[in-house]
């Protein structure tokens, strides 16, 4: 299992980090910048966090159950896709009947309420995508999926680029069109992808099957639980601050140029999860220990994360200096508080995948409630106050706590013993990374020298420790197990 893992985590961060920081980094951050009324973009995207926030209707945990399901019970293919397609569109169309009505009752104009349809009909697009994915997960297919992974992001960099610059358009950019670009890239991927899964099947014969339905529901109500909640303390803070502020399309906009990098971090964590979730699932269902399993993608994940933190920390002013050409002292502050965030999330997509395997959404679930509970509270108290920077800080409390909450049931539920070197490593190499960050301050008056020096030395720190082996993922990928 590890060898599958390695090799097939690499071949996914290949082809991720070739396309996903071009489609973040290069067309969105464009976008931002060359829409000239910057409160446009910050409408943008407090209504696209607000199209996340029901997803419960949308997909109803289907699809973590299938990924799950799947990967215990190959067989189970066609019968389940002839009858969670039809179940699909239905939740489909509750989805976008309730995000509609909540957007008309909170006081969305005619304008944003168009484009809050568009954007919840691309909501329904990637989740049908994720849905047909979790069939390639599952059939362990780890190779297809990872090139419909990119697909996406690959078709609407294509369609952005002859915007952007192709001279095809008189006027200035608007911020429909990028709306309109992801469209045609989730449409065509899911086209795409479903023949792909159809390819797998049988014979495929849509079913009405109510019984099925009632079944399926109810073995996927806790995952939907969960991805209301974790959603809605992952992204009702821009929501919260565009209703709640004088200026907060401003404010959006600003705490949106802050956590573009963040997001681009959390796309490949996110991939590591989906790859991490059918092997810990078919880990437990075959009683293998899964202690080696979780070590090695604290090391690989956690690592990185780190290095990205503590450095994003110390060049937060340099890199939104960058990237943007308005708000940039206010992004800064926001982006170094939020980019501490990234090392919590990438420790959830363990062993919150983990437990999620093991079915343990009890524990999931109230986890998941009190941290919608602690992050709603603190961007009530802080956002008036401090604006996008209070809604950073109660992200990085609400991550941090809700993360430690994992790892310490986690612990409980396996019964793992303490790895005391392997936390001493971590200690270690954290706080190596941490003083390297401050003297490559001093190295030269070139601040981009500076930071790639850093991440250099952090990298090679993380060898020195050895807390990332070459030779123990080499032995990994050329064992035959």
């Amino acid at each position: 299992m590890q060898k599958k893992f390695i090799t097939n985590l690499a071949l996914l961060l290949l082809l991720n980090l070739m396309i996903k920081p071009i489609w973040m980094l290069g067309i969105d951050r464009e976008v931002q910048n060359v829409i000239s009324n910057s409160a446009d973009y910050g409408v943008y995207f407090a209504l696209f966090n607000f199209s996340f926030l029901f997803n419960i209707f949308l997909d109803f945990g289907i699809t973590n159950f299938n990924n799950k399901n799947i990967a215990q019970n190959n067989q189970l293919l066609t019968k389940h896709l002839s009858s969670i397609l039809i179940l699909k569109f239905m939740l489909a169309g509750i989805y976008m009947v309730v995000a509609l009505s909540i957007g008309f009752a909170i006081g969305y104009s005619s304008k944003q309420l168009w484009m809050l349809f568009l954007l919840a009909f691309n909501q329904f697009l990637v989740s049908f995508i994720l849905y047909l994915r979790s069939n390639l997960a599952g059939l362990h297919l780890f190779k297809t999926d990872s090139l419909v992974s990119v697909m996406d992001r690959t078709i609407m960099i294509a369609i952005c680029i002859v915007l952007l610059w192709g001279n095809v358009t008189d006027g200035e950019f608007k911020i429909e069109w990028f709306v309109y670009a992801q469209f045609a890239g989730y449409f065509i991927t899911a086209l795409i992808t479903f023949f792909l899964v159809i390819a797998k099947a049988e014979f495929l014969k849509l079913r009405w099957n109510y019984s099925f339905f009632q079944m399926i529901l109810k073995q996927s109500f806790p995952y939907a639980i969960l991805v209301l909640l974790m959603t809605f303390y992952n992204r009702i803070d821009t929501v919260m601050l565009e209703r709640m502020l004088p200026d907060g399309a401003i404010q959006s906009g600003i705490y949106a140029q802050a956590y573009r990098l963040l997001d681009s971090a959390n796309m490949i964590a996110y991939l590591f999860a989906g790859l991490l979730l059918p092997i810990f699932a078919r880990m437990i269902k075959l009683k293998q220990r899964v202690e080696d399993m979780v070590k090695l993608s604290a090391s690989l994940l956690l690592a990185p994360a780190l290095i990205v933190a503590i450095g994003s920390y110390f060049y937060s002013g340099d890199l939104m200096n960058l990237m943007y050409v308005k708000n940039i002292e206010n992004s800064a502050v926001v982006f170094g508080i939020l980019m501490s965030c990234f090392v919590a999330v990438s420790t959830t997509y363990i062993f919150g995948t983990l437990l999620t395997a093991n079915g343990n959404l009890k524990y999931l679930n109230f986890m998941a409630l009190i941290g919608m509970v602690i992050n709603l509270t603190l961007n009530i108290i802080l956002i008036p106050k401090y604006q996008a920077t209070g809604a950073a800080i109660s992200s990085l409390i609400t991550q941090v706590l809700t993360a430690l909450f994992q790892v310490f049931i986690a612990v409980k539920v396996f019964k793992m013993k303490t790895d005391y070197a392997f936390v001493i490593k971590f200690a270690v190499f954290t706080l190596g990374v941490f003083l390297i960050a401050v003297f490559s301050k001093y190295i030269s008056s070139s601040w981009m020298i500076n930071f790639v020096l850093m991440t250099i030395a952090a990298f090679i720190w993380a060898f020195v420790t050895r807390l990332i082996s070459i030779k123990s993922i080499y032995m990994i990928v050329k064992s035959d197990e």
